[in-house]
């Protein structure tokens, strides 16, 4: 996406959070028979953010250049934005640099954060990256939420799979709101990345197959990315599942975070950890030396543990 695309999401962004508010939110007479628009006009909403309303007409239309920090600030007091939500709106009104060059479609992964995967025995984990693929992942993980290595690489996606993945409606208890967090982190990063060419086919292909992210993604779908907390799982074989997680962002990569779950020591869901780790044990003996780790990669999938028959999410 280039600069006049970049504007023209500030300016839906903008027009989704005014059809939010309703003058009582804001202490505003409201004229119902007379309103014409859901949410707050125009004028309403630059007076309350104390700026012209041909000024704050400009920015939604797209036509707003170098706008200040502090203009930005009254304009989300006024739209009553939360923290990820100003964020979202502070990268939206900054003016990007060119791309110069492509991302790189393959994205890599260090062989001794394969390894230390791999080793965290119990603790099923995903390494995700740009957009959300899944780029690595250990046998607890996969027998966890399906094998990974059995699509092709570039099926390898969270938003994919949570949408066009019909098993994913049954692993995840509350999966509205499992779809609403990551189409939100998706629409993070298209803020921040909207030259990425691959996150608009993702987008396109998304907006076509299911009508769910449509709606999701027409809204302007922000929610509060947790880094950690719990995820409450239905699995096939082992049934309910409430999994603490924690997401670690690498140093060396910012694009890249290590996610891994746990659950505590003598509940039933650690008793089911432990029957789905015994199953998932790998069927010979350790990789030779130079092959690919247990856990898989973008550019080829490694070889996987052996796990029952209909454990983990059935694959579309």
């Amino acid at each position: 996406m280039d600069q006049r695309d970049q504007r023209a999401e500030l300016g839906e962004f903008l027009r989704s959070r005014r059809a939010r508010l309703r003058p009582e939110d804001v202490g505003l007479p409201d004229y119902g028979r007379h309103r014409r628009v859901p949410g707050l006009r125009r004028e309403e909403l630059a007076q309350l953010a104390g700026v012209s309303v041909a000024y704050y007409t400009r920015l939604e239309q797209g036509h707003g250049q170098n706008v200040s920090a502090e203009v930005l600030d009254s304009i989300a007091r006024a739209l009553r934005l939360d923290g990820t939500e100003s964020a979202h709106l502070t990268h939206l009104a900054s003016p990007r640099p060119r791309m110069r060059r492509p991302y790189a479609r393959t994205e890599q992964v260090r062989p001794e954060l394969r390894a230390l995967m791999d080793a965290m025995e119990g603790v099923p984990a995903y390494l995700v990256g740009r957009r959300l693929d899944i780029i690595a992942w250990n046998g607890l993980g996969a027998a966890v939420f399906g094998d990974f290595g059995a699509l092709p690489p570039q099926e390898r996606n969270l938003v994919r799979q949570v949408f066009l993945d019909e098993a994913m409606g049954e692993l995840y208890r509350d999966w509205e709101c499992r779809a609403c967090q990551v189409v939100s982190h998706l629409r993070i990063y298209a803020g921040l990345h909207a030259e990425d060419e691959q996150l608009s086919a993702l987008v396109g292909e998304l907006s076509v197959k299911s009508q769910r992210f449509r709606e999701l993604w027409a809204a302007h779908t922000l929610a509060d990315n947790k880094k950690r907390g719990v995820m409450q799982l239905r699995h096939p074989v082992v049934g309910e599942l409430d999994l603490a997680f924690e997401t670690l962002a690498l140093p060396d990569d910012s694009a890249q975070s290590l996610v891994a779950f746990h659950a505590p020591p003598g509940s039933p869901s650690a008793d089911a950890l432990r029957l789905l780790a015994s199953w998932s044990a790998p069927a010979a003996g350790p990789a030779p030396s130079g092959s690919p780790a247990s856990s898989g990669a973008s550019e080829q999938p490694a070889g996987r543990a052996t796990k029952p028959p209909g454990s983990g999410p059935v694959r579309a």
